[in-house]
């Protein structure tokens, strides 16, 4: 079949054929031997007799080792890979392994995978709209849960998706294993497990977040609201001082300010109608010398422009503040509801003078909106969790089914809610998770993989740098192997997604991609990507992909075996809805 080698460049050798064979040679792996040295090739091109065969690594003792030290003579023997060899690239070897998918340039010859080098590495699935990312992904994870005389009972695996396209493909595997168990967790208004978050897990960067802050002013009135959350949700007599302490400290501060007389009146009222006690509401009745008054009226301006009660007004008020008093403000977590919260800001704007300053006062007052809006809408429900946890029974809780098994494989459906809150949702489950993982006894005792279908919808060059310091999947993606927390990103747009993250992924599988862009970005930011890759993926057919990085020996073309059950993510059928039978 090969003649002799005609030319050695720096990583590819020329190949006459015997003669114009009619066999498909193209992608095949060939290996020159050249004395002890075997070297591995694919050929890449075939041009009238003549063969480009690129060098991919070699051979020692029946192992293969990427990349190549020496280059084959020009006296070399070429011939088609044997099934040995074959065998070493596809996983053979490896008792640690698991399907991938089929090779089909081998006869649909099993691919197969080392699990740790595949699921202890952030990996990275592309591909166009129905180029068969979903199967292939559902189908990967059914493999992993039918390795012969092996369960992988402790694995944890989350996936975050904005439809529940892959209940069908899982919420049967108990029927492969009753050791094995799925739960779907949803956002839908008619799910059963609802997506819960305890309000007191979450941390100052969760709230800023979910309230969508913008400046880092913010985050130190988020801060005063956490603490005042904790010391308030006590509801004790401290408490009850605390409260008086800060509405009237607040009070004196605008009551003996430059301002009009009516100006001064309209922010008192405001502090009141926001924080009120029983002592400190604009309704009480204020005690003077032989009468009384209720505090509204005591605010009533005179000919002169001024508070006609204004003495009586500030004998009222300097009572109830307590300079001698140290209040513990350091934030413990203890059981609140977002009503609670809402009341906890409201009393964090008045202390910190923010009615003073107009700048401040806006963003405040923009963190309120978002505060109110939240604790008003149909998304209250995702917190409230009813009980008081700590993240390590949080945790458990989502895992557990019953009392005494667990399910491996949970499903996040982030339907009904729009794309801000999903992302900021799935930035919080995953803050938490890595928290709890990083901080467990024993480094990666507890391996937790992260799907994100759909992944540039929450993987994005966020302002979180600017506003927090840092983005939690780029500090997963940089750190969390070390703690067992894998992030996998499926998405039909990598150009969206966040450079440092892609970055990160050490193994890929690139479905079929068309767009020029993407192609760019991949071309660009993908590491270790040959141009051949890129090439190879042009023309794959639906549900086959290019499979490569360190769960590879060797970048390969990989046909995904159809996953059964199948995930919902097929087109709808627009024949069977339209068309009906007629006859004139």
């Amino acid at each position: 079949m090969f003649k002799e080698i005609t030319a050695i460049s720096k990583n590819y050798a020329m190949v006459e054929l015997e003669n114009q064979s009619n066999d498909d040679l193209l992608n095949l792996n060939v290996i020159f031997e050249d004395g002890a040295k075997k070297i591995l090739g694919e050929v890449e091109e075939i041009d009238n007799g003549q063969v480009k065969i690129t060098f991919l690594g070699e051979f020692r003792d029946g192992r293969f080792y990427s990349g190549i030290i020496r280059k084959p003579t020009l006296s070399a023997k070429v011939r088609i890979i044997n099934q040995e060899e074959l065998g070493e690239l596809v996983g053979d070897n490896d008792d640690k392994s698991m399907v991938l998918g089929l090779s089909p340039l081998y006869n649909d010859y099993p691919v197969k995978i080392n699990i740790d080098e595949m699921w202890s590495n952030h990996s990275a699935i592309f591909g166009n709209t129905g180029s068969g990312k979903t199967y292939g992904v559902s189908r990967f994870v059914q493999n992993l849960f039918t390795i012969p005389d092996k369960i992988p009972f402790n694995s944890n695996i989350f996936i975050f998706n904005n439809t529940n396209e892959y209940d069908n493909a899982f919420k049967s595997i108990n029927s492969i294993n009753i050791n094995y168990n799925y739960k779907m967790y949803s956002t839908g208004s008619e799910s059963d497990n609802q997506i819960k978050l305890p309000l007191w897990l979450l941390s100052v960067d969760d709230y800023a977040n979910l309230l969508d802050v913008t400046d880092y002013s913010q985050i130190s009135i988020i801060e005063k609201m956490l603490s005042l959350v904790s010391t308030f949700a006590r509801n004790d007599e401290e408490t009850k001082r605390y409260k008086n302490h800060l509405i009237a400290s607040a009070i004196v501060s605008v009551l003996y300010t430059n301002q009009t007389a009516g100006r001064i009146r309209d922010q008192i009222f405001s502090i009141l109608a926001d924080c009120h006690t029983d002592e400190l509401n604009l309704d009480v009745e204020v005690p003077g010398i032989g009468y009384t008054r209720q505090f509204r009226k005591c605010f009533e301006i005179d000919s002169k422009g001024e508070f006609a009660e204004r003495i009586l007004i500030a004998e009222y008020i300097q009572q109830f503040i307590d300079k001698s008093t140290r209040w513990n403000e350091d934030y413990v977590p203890i059981y609140f509801t977002l009503d609670d919260l809402e009341v906890a800001l409201n009393f964090a704007l008045i202390s910190e003078g923010l009615l003073l300053n107009e700048k401040s006062y806006s963003e405040a007052m923009a963190l309120k909106v978002r505060l109110h809006t939240l604790n008003n809408s149909s998304l209250k429900k995702i917190f409230d969790y009813g009980k008081f946890c700590n993240a390590s029974e949080f945790i458990t809780d989502i895992i557990m089914v019953g009392s005494d098994k667990r399910a491996q494989i949970i499903n996040f459906v982030l339907e009904e809610i729009d794309d801000r809150f999903a992302k900021a949702l799935v930035k919080v489950y995953c803050r938490m998770i890595f928290k709890f993982c990083k901080g467990l006894p024993t480094r990666g005792a507890m391996p937790l993989h992260l799907m994100l279908e759909e992944a540039h919808r929450y993987v994005q060059n966020d302002n979180d740098i600017n506003i927090l310091g840092y983005n939690i999947f780029e500090r997963i993606a940089k750190e969390g192997r070390k703690f067992g927390v894998i992030m996998d990103l499926i998405t039909q747009r990598p150009t969206e997604l966040s450079e440092t993250v892609i970055s990160q992924c050490s193994n890929f599988l690139i479905f079929k991609i068309t767009h020029p862009t993407d192609l760019d970005y991949i071309r660009k930011m993908v590491p270790n990507i040959s141009a051949d890759v890129i090439e190879k993926q042009k023309s794959l057919q639906s549900g086959t992909c290019v499979a490569f990085g360190r769960m590879m020996k060797i970048p390969m073309i990989v046909k995904m075996q159809l996953p059964s059950p199948e995930p919902q993510s097929a087109n709808a059928s627009i024949y069977n809805k339209w068309m009906i039978e007629w006859k004139k």
